[in-house]
C-alpha cells in the first residue's frame, strides 16, 4: 500500500508533465536514432544547436532526418533547428 507522501508526488508528477512545456527547458542532451539501413546515429542538442554524426548532417550541416525525429518526439520542448 502507498503512503499519502508518495500519493501527492506521484499526483505531482503527473501535473509537472503536462505542464512540461512551461516548466521543463532542455539545455543539452544526446540520443541515438536507429535508421532504416541497420545504421545508428548519435544526436547531440546543447542550448538550442543540434548536430548529428549521419553522412547527410556532416557533409551539408543541414537538419537531417534524425534531427528532424527528435525534433517531433520533443515538440514543444527543445528549439527547433534552424
Amino acid at each position: 500500500m502507498m503512503d499519502t507522501t508518495r500519493i501527492s508526488k506521484i499526483n505531482k508528477s503527473k501535473i509537472y508533465a503536462d505542464e512540461r512545456s512551461e516548466r521543463i527547458d532542455f539545455h543539452a542532451l544526446e540520443a541515438t536514432v536507429k535508421g532504416d539501413n541497420n545504421g545508428v546515429h548519435r544526436v547531440s542538442y546543447n542550448n538550442g544547436a543540434w548536430q548529428c554524426d549521419c553522412d547527410y548532417y556532416q557533409s551539408r550541416h543541414e537538419v537531417c532526418t534524425h534531427i528532424m525525429t527528435l525534433e517531433r518526439v520533443l515538440t514543444n520542448m527543445v528549439e527547433l533547428a534552424a
